[in-house]
């Protein structure tokens, strides 16, 4: 007797396979880049720059709206931010919340938004929500790839992301 395999099973089949890693792989990934996340804003609140800069693959790309640029040339702007911040002139937080987050082992891609703050010496805090979208490779460790840092987001915006 032939064995016969429906053209429905096959798909469903292929359906069940292509909708990723278990859930198991999942989570353990979404902890890898929760600890890369909290990592990155630890480098900003400390004003870390060689930290930061380990954060970030060394062929990775930051991308506005307007322009794109290696992140050797970001890195090299926000240093001096670093730099007054670990010297205790002023304070910096990053904080983030994703609205995406998709990947694999070794690849993800997630968005959201940022909440950048600082506080002069003056005690005045300037802070900015900003949608973002970031790409991730792990070698080794999880590296921001590509960096999209789009336009202004609202606290109404950060809010729903809670």
């Amino acid at each position: 007797m032939k064995k016969f395999i429906s053209p429905l099973l096959v798909l469903l089949l292929s359906l069940n396979m292509a909708q990723g890693a278990p859930a198991a792989d999942t989570n353990s990934r979404l902890a890898e880049i929760d600890a890369f996340w909290t990592e990155l804003s630890r480098t900003v609140r400390e004003g870390d720059f060689e930290g930061m800069k380990a954060t970030y693959h060394d062929d990775a790309v930051l991308v506005s709206l307007k322009s794109t640029t290696p992140i050797a040339n970001a890195l090299a702007r926000w240093k001096a931010g670093l730099d007054e911040t670990k010297a205790g002139k002023r304070k910096a937080s990053v904080q983030f919340r994703f609205s995406k987050r998709t990947g694999d082992a070794t690849t993800a891609y997630e968005t959201g938004i940022f909440l950048y703050a600082t506080t002069g010496p003056d005690g005045r805090t300037e802070q900015a929500y900003v949608h973002f979208e970031d790409l991730l490779v792990k070698k080794g460790t999880w590296k921001t790839l590509m960096e999209f840092q789009k336009n202004e987001a609202t606290q109404a915006e950060w809010d729903a992301l809670k």
